[in-house]
């Protein structure tokens, strides 16, 4: 695919042939982003959540390692290509409606997939059953320890994801 064209999907004629049909025909969102969960393939632990437009479908399709349309840089990521975490996807899958993507990957390195540092972006976990108010200020962490310091990777550079 050259960097002028635009990846070709299937068309998208009834719901039949996109719901059970063998045709990848992939419903991008109005900004032509789909969603994307990103697991473990070895222990099916969710790692991350990202976005893909068509560009980087196509890429992880084709290099079989993940790519992914970063929202706030607005540009193709190709996941490790900064820390040397590659994620190596070992199975791609598409949701019934094909509005959401499915990889399941092994990552090079520490095995970790967040840019914080941690292996999974779920490090930490909500409180329930509370009123909001107070489970708004008691995120409670659920990794220990970091698998890399993003500092020593990434630099001190502002993190591009922050508000």
């Amino acid at each position: 695919m050259s960097a002028s064209s635009s990846p070709s999907f299937g068309r998208r004629i009834s719901v039949e042939q996109v719901e059970e049909g063998t045709t990848l025909a992939p419903k991008f969102d109005e900004h032509g982003l789909i969603a994307c969960v990103t697991t473990a393939a070895e222990t099916g632990e969710l790692l991350m959540v990202g976005y893909m437009n068509a560009e980087a479908l196509a890429k992880t399709i084709e290099t079989g390692e993940a790519h992914y349309y970063s929202r706030s840089r607005k540009v193709l990521w190709h996941k490790g290509a900064t820390s040397g975490l590659v994620q190596k996807v070992v199975e791609m899958r598409i949701d019934d409606d094909q509005d959401a993507v499915w990889l399941r990957v092994a990552v090079a390195g520490s095995g970790a997939s967040c840019h914080v540092g941690f292996r999974s972006c779920f490090y930490r976990s909500v409180p329930l059953g509370q009123p909001v108010d107070r489970a708004v200020e008691h995120l409670k962490f659920e990794e220990d320890e970091k698998t890399f310091d993003p500092k020593q990777v990434y630099g001190d550079v502002p993190n591009p994801t922050q508000l």
